[in-house]
Order: structure tokens, then sequence, then C-alpha cells
């Protein structure tokens, strides 16, 4: 696979500060970065986008993610190695990615259980990071930013 062209934070540099001033923004809301890294792996899976999911767990492996918890991720819904916590976020972060799917894209019981298990300032930091990792997605995607290439 060839991306189609540069990735665009290199061809308008003055982007990248903004974008990764987000990232950093929102990991300040006290969510476990295994938390963020397991949303963004979902979420880029979702997406298709290769290049995310390859950085992605690339990314949650050198934090110490377990290879079962990388492995069956995917599958989530039924594997037993995530916290209801975990389980909270993830169920969020894949409405919030899916917003097409249904009438109500965030349903009240998605969004009252990731508020059960995580503060106004986490869900704040959830929410940012599920959007960024969105943005991140629709970039390489559209760009066919090949998994495993560097910017």
């Amino acid at each position: 696979m060839q991306a189609r062209m540069k990735n665009p934070a290199t061809l308008i540099p003055e982007a990248l500060p903004a974008v990764l001033d987000v990232a950093k923004a929102a990991k300040q809301g006290g969510v476990p970065e295994a938390t963020l890294e397991l949303v963004h792996l979902r979420v880029s899976q979702i997406n298709g986008c290769s290049y995310c999911v390859d950085g992605g767990a690339r990314n949650a492996k050198k934090a110490g993610m377990s290879d079962e918890r990388l492995f069956a991720l995917a599958a989530w819904h039924e594997a037993p190695y995530y916290s209801d916590a975990e389980r909270a976020a993830l169920a969020l972060a894949e409405a919030a990615t899916r917003l097409s799917d249904r009438t109500d894209p965030v349903p009240d019981a998605v969004w009252d259980e990731a508020a059960r298990h995580h503060d106004e300032k986490q869900m704040a930091g959830l929410v940012l990071w599920i959007g960024l990792t969105n943005l991140f997605n629709r970039i390489n995607a559209a760009t066919r930013q090949p998994a495993g290439a560097s910017w």
C-alpha cells in the first residue's frame, strides 16, 4: 500500500502542534493510560485505520498492555480481560465513533455508565481522546497512510 500523499500534518506543519496539544490536554483528564490506549485502538479498529491500529497496538504494548487484552479487544464485550470502567469507556468510544448507526448516537445508558466510572474531568478527557482518535483515523485513512509508516 502506498500513501496518496504525505501526511497532511507534515504539509501543514502549523496544524501538528495544535493537535498534539489536544492530545496532551486529553491525557490530563485523569483517565488511566491503559484505558486511553484501549480506546484509541478500538476506535481505530472500527474506522479501519491501519496506521493507527498498528501504532496503537505498539504503543499499548510499550505501555505494558498484555497480549490477551490486545488480542481480544475487537471482542471486548465477551472477553474477561477488561475492568468495568474500561468497558464503559469502550462502549462510549464505540457509540461516539459510530454516530450514524442509530438515531440517538450516544444513548443515555452508555453515557451514564461511563459517567458512573469516570468523573466529569475524566469524561472530558475521554470525549477529547475519542474525537482526536477519530480525527487521526480520518486523516490517515483518507490519505492511505500505510501501517508502519513514519511521518
